[in-house]
């Protein structure tokens, strides 16, 4: 029951009713990443008429949060790859590292030498900045 009243009235969390009945619809499953995000294309890989190019879309495990695609599903959803990045095709780059979502506002968040978040002592001042004076 609380799964069906979050799909009701919540966009955020998962897939909305509107969102599955349309994946039930016209939807093609494709694949899964390693965050339990399910990834859908139009069945049959039907180009859309007023796109001009084939629909892909994801269902998000918990929140929705764009930074949860890896590198490999964002080059597919964008329509860079072809290749689905679960076939036995795909090659990462060696460039690609692992994924790791958007740490603003966690404690794994970057935070540069001097800030008042960071541990530590803040560096003393080096004299390179003058005071503005009115002339």
């Amino acid at each position: 029951m609380k799964e069906f009243l979050l799909q009701l009235f919540t966009w955020w969390n998962g897939q909305t009713m509107g969102t599955r009945f349309h994946t039930w619809r016209h939807g093609e499953k494709v694949g899964t990443d390693a965050f339990g995000n399910t990834y859908y294309r139009t069945r049959g890989g039907a180009i859309d008429p007023v796109l001009g190019f084939e629909r892909r879309w994801v269902i998000y495990n918990g929140e929705a949060e764009a930074s949860k695609i890896p590198p490999g599903w964002y080059g597919w959803m964008h329509h860079k790859l072809d290749v689905v990045p679960d076939d036995e095709n795909f090659v990462a780059r060696p460039w690609m590292k692992p994924h790791r979502p958007n740490q603003t506002g966690t404690a794994g968040a970057y935070r540069p030498k001097g800030s008042i978040l960071s541990t530590g002592e803040r560096p003393h001042a080096t004299g390179d900045y003058r005071a503005w004076q009115p002339d």
